[in-house]
């Protein structure tokens, strides 16, 4: 039987100081983020609109402008309303046999009514999956926030 082993790096930063990256649970953060609450402290809003995410947390100060949630959302979405519109359009038919514009009087305001209800909780959880598994600019010790830092270092002086 083998074992795996997770091995979290330390790298310096700029300083020359090592950050050690602690363990983040997945499922909490996922979860957290599925709540439209910030994967961090699970207080904070993680969107200031229908699906923008906020660039700071409100409550703990988490940045969150990192996250590439890109098209993950929209496709989980589609994936999960297509597992509940699709068995319940064949039940309606075998059922009911209605007409087709009854189908489509029915189904296409349900299903942008359920894609539409699914698309921040999906985008939530993908963001708060990036951050526990320090995806992206989440992780400190990346190039992308060292770039990010540096940046905020250049802009603060004007």
């Amino acid at each position: 039987m083998t074992s795996m082993t997770v091995i979290i790096e330390t790298q310096t930063d700029a300083i020359g100081d090592k950050q050690a990256l602690s363990k983040r649970s997945v499922m909490t953060a996922m979860w957290r983020g599925a709540r439209g609450r910030c994967p961090n402290c699970g207080e904070g809003q993680i969107f200031r609109a229908y699906i923008k995410v906020a660039d700071t947390c409100n409550v703990c100060g988490e940045e969150l402008h990192h996250h590439q949630a890109d098209d993950a959302p929209p496709y989980f979405t589609i994936f999960i309303a297509g597992h509940f519109v699709v068995p319940l359009m064949l039940a309606v038919e075998t059922t009911f046999a209605p007409a087709l514009w009854v189908h489509l009087a029915v189904f296409i305001p349900f299903t942008t009514a359920l894609c539409m209800a699914l698309l921040p909780v999906c985008k939530g959880a993908v963001v708060g999956l990036q951050w526990a598994l320090y995806m992206h600019g989440f992780d400190p010790n990346s190039e992308e926030a060292a770039a990010d830092k540096l940046g905020k270092a250049k802009t603060a002086g004007f």
